[in-house]
């Protein structure tokens, strides 16, 4: 009685923490998109950007030392080309052209809009390297291209804003999703944590290299209050509780819950914008950003692989972490890691993580804000 007492205690514990968990994931990547907007109206987009993944990195891996020796941190020099490649598509180009566009105009709700269609960018990867998606796949790939273009061209019909900083933003997707979608052929430090540093550290790096190369002054100075309060935020909440809470509920509950974060970013990224930015949300956005997040949640569904009927009473859920590590349903981890769905986007600590390789999973992120997607 005791011993099952203890056990319905423990889950109901665990329960509420994936739930906790969950939600900061959607709350935080999600606002994300709006501490950026809030940065760049007074500090430059790459440099600002470049300090925020510098900070984080320091952060994390102050973290790590802590907990498992500076020896955590090791990596080979062919692992350490790998981060690099992550830190120039994830962080300097997927974050940091995001961070251009909202400095130019784009509002942060469409900016998380243009990023949602992420696992669309996955699949004509996919696609172009020899792999056939089934056809509701396809579909939805289809159907959520044509809710960016209806996005992207009414932002410029209606004048709200100059469709310039969405097509930067567009671009800036391409490259995180292609960062995502090669991220499983590199070579990588098993520690997904250890990855996220030194691809924090190279995207950095690559962002400050950008910066001096625009005229943007690369040093840190200057800029409000508020706009110091957004850096912060973002290097804290995005880059380290976010993804930290993204790999553990990776671990403990299953991927088709964890993936609903996809979808609910944007939502809560518009939400946010109108509330404190005072946002305009037209017939326009609300459609095409519907048919987009619509169409992700397709393709999500449909990438999805049957498991195999469990047996007994009490079979563990199998989570995303034991699916891509492949200690259950081996053959249904590797379909999956020919098939990853991507992290949110914007954001993952260093990135927001993505559900990609069996050294590290994420969608997301880690951070830009990955997932992610940060995310994202």
């Amino acid at each position: 009685m005791t011993s099952t007492t203890t056990a319905a205690a423990a889950a109901k514990r665990t329960s509420l923490m994936v739930i906790v968990a969950l939600g900061i994931v959607y709350v935080v990547w999600g606002s994300t998109y709006l501490a950026i907007r809030v940065m760049v109206r007074d500090l430059p987009a790459l440099a600002s950007a470049s300090w925020r993944y510098f900070a984080a990195a320091v952060v994390l891996a102050a973290i790590l030392a802590a907990r498992g020796g500076w020896r955590r941190l090791a990596a080979t020099p062919r692992q350490l080309l790998g981060c690099a490649a992550l830190g120039l598509l994830l962080p300097a180009l997927g974050n940091g052209l995001v961070s251009v566009g909202e400095a130019h105009g784009a509002p942060s709700g469409m900016a998380a809009l243009i990023v949602a269609a992420l696992p669309l960018w996955i699949i004509v990867y996919r696609a172009g390297a020899g792999d056939r998606p089934n056809r509701r796949t396809v579909g939805g790939v289809l159907l959520g291209f044509a809710g960016l273009v209806g996005l992207v061209s009414a932002s410029d019909i209606t004048g709200h804003v100059a469709i310039g900083p969405c097509l930067v933003i567009l671009v800036a997707t391409a490259c995180w999703s292609f960062g995502s979608w090669v991220m499983p052929r590199l070579t990588l430090p098993k520690d997904p944590f250890v990855t996220t540093v030194y691809e924090m550290l190279f995207g950095s790096l690559f962002l400050v290299i950008g910066a001096a190369f625009s005229g943007e002054r690369v040093w840190p100075q200057g800029g409000s209050t508020e706009a110091w309060l957004g850096w912060g935020y973002l290097v804290l909440f995005g880059s380290v509780v976010a993804f930290s809470a993204y790999v553990w509920v990776l671990d403990a509950a299953p991927i088709s819950l964890v993936s609903t974060y996809a979808y609910v970013n944007p939502v809560v990224a518009v939400f946010l914008g109108w509330l404190i930015l005072a946002e305009p949300v037209t017939i326009a956005v609300w459609v095409g950003g519907g048919v987009v997040v619509a169409a992700v949640a397709i393709v999500v569904g449909a990438e999805r692989r049957p498991t195999a009927k469990p047996t007994g009473d009490s079979v563990p859920a199998v989570t995303a972490r034991r699916w891509l590590s492949g200690r259950r349903l081996p053959r249904i981890a590797r379909q999956w890691l020919r098939n990853p769905v991507i992290r949110p986007a914007h954001e993952r600590p260093a990135g927001q993580p993505t559900y990609d390789d069996e050294n590290r999973v994420d969608a997301d992120a880690c951070c830009a804000d990955a997932p992610v997607a940060d995310r994202r």
